[in-house]
C-alpha cells in the first residue's frame, strides 16, 4: 500500500523517463547504504519456498517471477532489484557500443489501459561499461540474464557480429543470455526473426557461446525473445528454427505494435506496447510454443502479468518462469509478495505440490 498511496501519485506526476531514472538511482543508492539491502528485503523481499523454487538451465531460481529487460538497461540497480522479491532479472538490452537511443519523449503511460508505450531504441552505455558494472558487484542474490541486441547503425547482414561482441564482453558476468530480435524500436530488427536470417544469426550466436563454454568449462544458456506480432505460420517457423539451433529456450513475448482496445490518447504514439493489453496474446503464444515443442523447450512468459492469476495462466499454458515490468510501474514492489502468495494458493487449490507440476497443465 505504501507505493500505491505515496510513491505512485508522486511518480505519475513526473515525466515517465525521469521517474524511471529516479527509481534506478534510488535503488542503486539505497543498496549502497549501510543496511540498505536488508531494509529493502525486509519491506519487499520474498521468502524462498520449496514449492515455488525452480531449477532450470542449470540455474537455481529462488522464485519463478523475474524482472523483464528494459528497466535496468545498464545493470546499475541489480542489488536493489535483487532485494525486492524477484527470483531473477534481465539487464539490458545492451549493445556492443553505447548509443543514445531515440529522441525524447519516448516513454508514455496509458493509465486507464494499465499499459506503457516505449520507443527507447536500445539506449545504453555499451557492453564494456555493463561488464565493468557487473564485475564490481558483490555476491549475487539472484541469477542475472544479459539481454543483448545490435546497434542501430549495424546492418542486418552484420548483426551477428554485434551479438558475438556482446557475448564476448559479458560472458563472465551473465548467468544466461537473451538474444533480443523482437524490439519494434530498432529499424529492421524484427526481420531477424524470419527466413534464413534467423537460422544464420542463431548459428553464429551458438558458435560464439560454444567457444566461451569450452574455454570456461561451463555451459551457459541462451534464450531468444520473440515478438507477439506474428502469424501462426511465422511462429511455427520461428520455433522450428530456434529448436534446431540448440538454443535453450524462448521468452514470449516482447512488446506489441498492436493498439487494439486501447482508450488513452497515448495509444497514438509509436513504439512497443507493454502491460495488461498484452496479456492474452502473450499467453496464446506461450500455449502454441508449448504444444509445438511438446513441452521440451523451456519458456519464460512475459506480457501483461499483474497478479498471481495472470502468472498462473502463463504457467499452465507452458511457461516455467515468468517476468514482469509494466506491473511494477503500476503496482509497485509489493507485487512480488502478492504474486508469490497467490501462486502458492493456486497450486494448493489445484492439488500441485510444486510449480513444475503446473507447467503446461492446460494441455493435459
Amino acid at each position: 500500500m505504501l507505493y500505491r498511496n505515496v510513491g505512485k501519485p508522486v511518480f505519475f506526476r513526473i515525466d515517465p523517463e525521469k521517474a524511471h531514472h529516479l527509481v534506478i538511482g534510488g535503488l542503486h543508492k539505497t543498496a549502497k547504504m549501510p543496511g540498505g539491502i536488508s531494509l529493502l528485503n525486509k519491506i519487499y523481499g520474498v521468502q524462498e519456498t520449496p514449492d515455488l523454487a525452480v531449477d532450470l538451465f542449470g540455474i537455481h531460481f529462488p522464485t519463478p517471477v523475474g524482472l523483464a529487460a528494459g528497466l535496468d538497461k545498464n545493470a546499475e540497480a541489480v542489488e536493489g532489484f535483487s532485494s525486492i522479491g524477484f527470483g531473477f532479472m534481465e539487464v539490458g538490452t545492451v549493445t556492443p557500443v553505447g548509443q543514445p537511443g531515440n529522441d525524447q519523449p519516448r516513454l508514455f503511460r496509458l493509465p486507464p489501459d494499465e499499459a506503457l508505450v516505449n520507443r527507447m531504441g536500445f539506449n545504453n552505455k555499451g557492453a564494456e561499461a555493463m561488464a565493468s558494472t557487473l564485475a564490481a558487484l558483490p555476491a549475487r542474490r539472484v541469477p542475472i540474464a544479459v539481454n543483448i541486441g545490435k546497434n542501430k547503425v549495424t546492418p542486418n547482414e552484420e548483426a551477428h557480429q554485434d551479438y558475438e561482441k556482446c557475448i564476448s564482453a559479458l560472458y563472465p558476468h551473465a548467468d544466461f543470455f537473451v538474444v533480443n530480435i523482437s524490439s519494434p524500436n530498432t529499424p529492421d530488427l524484427r526481420a531477424l526473426q524470419h527466413g534464413s536470417e534467423l537460422a544464420s544469426l542463431l548459428s553464429a550466436v551458438m558458435q560464439e557461446m560454444k567457444v566461451h563454454n569450452e574455454r570456461s568449462g561451463k555451459s551457459k544458456a541462451v534464450l531468444v525473445k520473440i515478438a507477439p506480432d506474428v502469424s501462426d505460420e511465422e511462429l511455427e517457423y520461428m520455433v522450428n528454427t530456434i529448436t534446431a539451433s540448440g538454443v535453450s529456450g524462448i521468452i514470449a513475448t516482447n512488446t506489441t505494435i498492436s493498439r487494439e482496445g486501447l482508450t488513452h490518447t497515448n495509444a497514438k504514439e509509436t513504439g512497443g506496447l507493454s502491460g495488461r493489453p498484452l496479456k492474452q496474446r502473450s499467453t496464446e503464444i506461450i500455449s502454441r510454443i508449448y504444444r509445438q515443442t511438446e513441452g521440451r523447450l523451456p519458456i519464460i512468459g512475459s506480457g501483461g502479468i499483474f497478479d498471481s492469476q495472470d502468472a498462473y495462466e502463463k504457467i499452465r499454458a507452458g511457461a516455467s518462469l515468468v517476468e514482469i515490468y509494466t506491473a511494477l510501474i503500476y503496482e509497485g514492489p509489493e507485487i512480488n509478495r502478492r504474486i508469490h502468495r497467490g501462486l502458492r494458493e493456486l497450486l494448493a487449490r489445484d492439488g500441485f505440490t510444486h510449480i513444475s507440476e503446473a507447467v503446461g497443465a492446460d494441455h493435459r
